[in-house]
């Protein structure tokens, strides 16, 4: 593939995030949008119209697996509902496909250690979509933290909310344990985020939730001890005014990011501070981090090189967030080796075993 300049995609499914990839993937300079499939009878020809009408001859599959048999197809990005991601990740990857899956890849971290096993074996780049990890501020944080600006880093705090709309309900359809609720939607951004500024394991997760009657979590807090006065603190809801940002505070200043999951013509801002008196606000470059994403991909695949977000990341997010479900489920803090993120062990998944050892593979 390394003679290649473009990579072919096709989507599997006409999920509305499509607002948003569809056309990155037109835009992108590496990428070329070659199939959509849907399910539903219609649906991927309608999305296609709306999102990217000006494209010509891309096919249109009301069959996910007919789209995965696609010779012509090089890669494909997942936006199906957030259990099933696991499970055609590992259709795709079976089919020799490159996969783009949308946060999250998976309700488990055995599952994601067998999308591992799958991808070495088929030689193929697998990453979770957190887009905003592509948006140029999150380097500019980085940059000044580096800079010594603000110290050693102490607690790290991320806001994620926004009232949910009526015709966004379906997302509090499901019980969280299905990938239903906030946690699964919006908070394993919020998690990503603060995760960012440690580097070493955490000692306690401690986590508090308001559900609705389905089980889904509508509104979640919690707060995770990295040791040796370390934490970070998260806060996601549907039911809140919109907050999208996280602050850093350190031994000598404080960072905050504004507008963290950014859309692409939303105005970055970065604001800092010291115990000195200095005192900054920087306003950015509109990005659109969605083609940066899809751009990086396709430079990875291209250049056989390893992407940004690895499986190791995906594989800690989805500890997170399980060792999070579980302190709102006992109501007690979590602590010990339940929250040590183990590297990759070769074992299998219960969660996907049955579709790895399909005859349709």
């Amino acid at each position: 593939m390394n003679d290649k300049t473009k990579l072919r995609w096709g989507i599997l499914g006409a999920a509305r995030i499509n607002e948003r990839l569809m056309p990155a993937i037109v835009a992108a300079s590496n990428a070329e949008l070659v199939a959509i499939a849907s399910r539903r009878p219609d649906a991927a020809a309608q999305t296609l119209a709306k999102y990217a009408p000006e494209q010509q001859n891309v096919r249109i599959y009301n069959d996910r697996e007919a789209l995965l048999n696609d010779p012509n197809i090089d890669a494909v990005y997942i936006p199906l509902a957030n259990h099933e991601h696991a499970e055609w990740t590992l259709r795709a990857i079976k089919r020799g496909k490159h996969v783009l899956c949308e946060k999250p890849m998976a309700l488990s971290a055995t599952a994601i250690e067998s999308i591992y096993l799958a991808a070495q074996e088929y030689n193929v780049t697998v990453m979770e979509g957190f887009m905003y990890r592509f948006h140029p501020q999150h380097s500019r944080v980085q940059e000044l933290i580096q800079s010594g600006v603000i110290g050693e880093i102490r607690s790290v705090r991320s806001n994620f909310s926004f009232m949910m709309q009526p015709a966004r309900r379906y997302r509090l359809a499901e019980s969280v344990d299905n990938g239903g609720g906030a946690m699964w939607d919006i908070g394993c951004y919020a998690i990503h985020a603060v995760r960012l500024f440690f580097q070493q394991d955490p000692v306690a997760i401690s986590t508090l939730s308001k559900h609705v009657e389905s089980g889904a979590d509508i509104s979640t807090s919690g707060i995770i001890d990295f040791g040796e006065g370390k934490f970070a603190q998260f806060d996601f809801s549907f039911e809140r005014a919109r907050r999208c940002e996280y602050e850093i505070i350190g031994t000598k200043g404080g960072i905050k990011c504004h507008n963290v999951w950014a859309m692409p013509t939303d105005v970055p801002i970065i604001s800092w501070w010291t115990d000195s008196g200095e005192s900054e606000e920087e306003q950015l470059p509109t990005a659109n981090h969605f083609q940066l994403e899809i751009e990086h991909f396709g430079h990875c695949v291209l250049e056989g090189k390893a992407p940004l977000l690895s499986l190791q990341d995906a594989k800690d997010n989805c500890q997170f967030i399980v060792a999070a479900l579980q302190s709102v489920k006992e109501q007690q803090v979590i602590k010990g080796n339940m929250l040590r993120m183990w590297t990759f062990k070769r074992k299998r998944s219960r969660e996907v075993q049955n579709v790895t050892d399909s005859e349709d593979f």
